[in-house]
């Protein structure tokens, strides 16, 4: 019995060890830090809360045979760690199509010379794999633009009602009304 409490007392100290870890990992000091951003145009709010990972001498975009961190044609949570939340206070014209008050999730498909970008239901938690199909609201194809200088930590904020997503050598606008 005694054999049986020191087991049980070694296991939830382990847990209570890993549990303190992934807080300070992914909330007190992650290495990709929380970003956000807000746009608002009278009674039309929007906010995206993301986490943004850092170049760092690596390829961001490319092929995966090439050890790209993000590959073409292969799900990626817009950033790091948790997903990608948009949330609008109104119905929204995203990329034309109507996106209904709410907040939703939002991943991509990166390509060479455009993003598919995804809507969906599933707006919280880890996302190292791709959601539920059956909670994707809409796809929208987005064209890559070039940027004349690299940008170091992977960065959304809005510019002229349009949600703009940079990272590396790359930019990606989604238009919003």
């Amino acid at each position: 019995m005694k054999a049986l409490k020191i087991i049980i007392g070694i296991l939830v100290g382990f847990v209570v060890i890993a549990a303190a870890y992934f807080a300070y990992a992914l909330y007190i000091n992650p290495k990709s830090p929380m970003g956000s951003a807000a746009y608002s145009n009278g009674d039309k709010e929007i906010s995206v809360r993301y986490y943004r990972p850092y170049k760092k001498d690596r390829l961001i975009f490319g092929e995966a045979a090439d050890g790209a961190l993000v590959p073409y044609d292969t799900y990626w949570r817009l950033g790091a760690n948790m997903t990608t939340k948009l949330t609008t206070n109104q119905d929204l014209d995203f990329a034309g199509r109507l996106l209904p008050k709410g907040s939703y999730g939002l991943y991509a498909y990166p390509y060479a010379e455009n993003w598919v970008i995804y809507v969906h239901s599933k707006t919280g938690g880890l996302s190292f794999t791709e959601p539920d199909p059956s909670g994707i609201l809409m796809k929208v194809n987005v064209p890559v633009q070039s940027l004349e200088e690299p940008l170091e930590q992977f960065t959304i904020d809005f510019v002229d009602s349009s949600l703009r997503m940079r990272w590396d050598t790359i930019k990606v606008v989604i238009p919003l009304h």
